[in-house]
């Protein structure tokens, strides 16, 4: 059974879990980025869905995502879905340019856009 990552900092989305679960994914669900990191020492999932939240007062990165992607550089075979609001879309292309990201959607999420991507991961 392929396993899912749902990293939920910020949320303003439907809840997901229920959608990864009828696709076959077995599904963790950790709500920070420091959750994340101790997870991913631990497991390595097949695909991770998390948030991009750009914010200026990251001391030394321009997204919450920067951490999640010096670990993911050591497992290329991660799948990454990023969620990103509209108002980020500039510095998440900039993001982007500099990072693997398998797949995006900008908000508003819905199930239907998430199940288009998630079953192109699992094929």
């Amino acid at each position: 059974m392929p396993r899912l990552l749902a990293i939920v900092e910020l949320g303003g989305y439907p809840n997901l879990i229920p959608l990864y679960q009828s696709l076959g994914y077995q599904v963790d669900v950790v709500n920070s980025q420091r959750k994340a990191r101790s997870y991913l020492k631990k497991t390595t999932p097949d695909a991770i869905v998390a948030e991009y939240n750009a914010q200026s007062d990251f001391r030394d990165r321009s997204s919450n995502l920067e951490t999640l992607m010096a670990i993911l550089q050591k497992l290329p075979q991660v799948k990454l879905l990023v969620f990103y609001l509209p108002e980020h879309a500039e510095r998440f292309e900039r993001f982007r340019a500099a990072h693997p990201v398998d797949a995006a959607i900008q908000f508003p999420i819905t199930e239907e856009k998430v199940q288009q991507v998630l079953a192109l991961f699992l094929s």
